[in-house]
């Protein structure tokens, strides 16, 4: 795998944050920001891995971070046109919303939220 499409994965998170903030008001209700007794708000972690190939662990970025308000956990995948799995990534998303299938040049993206517990995104 060359350097280039690497950046083009990078490029595309980049994107997908700007395009996630036009589908805010699409995200699920789970995926609010839980306001307890007292105003508190929850606090929730989420699974982090930059790169992760398939049969693979995870290549770079792993680790766990901790959604702020605004934010929601996430999981992404990347499909080759023929609909093989060809990368994951997950971590934190300000804006995050659910993306079936858009295409990126040859690939096809899919994109889950969730805050409804720690480390929601690790079962998608």
């Amino acid at each position: 795998m060359g350097k280039s499409y690497l950046m083009g994965c990078l490029i595309l998170l980049c994107r997908l944050r700007v395009f996630s903030a036009s589908f805010a008001h699409e995200v699920d209700t789970y995926d609010k920001v839980v306001v307890g007794e007292n105003n508190v708000v929850e606090i929730v972690q989420c699974r982090m891995c930059h790169l992760q190939f398939p049969g693979e662990k995870c290549s770079r970025g792993r680790g766990i971070c901790t959604a702020t308000a605004e934010e929601a956990c996430m999981f992404g995948k990347i499909f080759k046109r023929d609909g093989t799995l060809w990368l994951n990534f997950m971590g934190c998303l300000k804006n995050c919303a659910n993306v079936n299938k858009i295409r990126w040049g040859r690939y096809l993206v899919d994109f889950r939220c969730c805050r409804g517990y720690d480390m929601c995104n690790e079962r998608f």
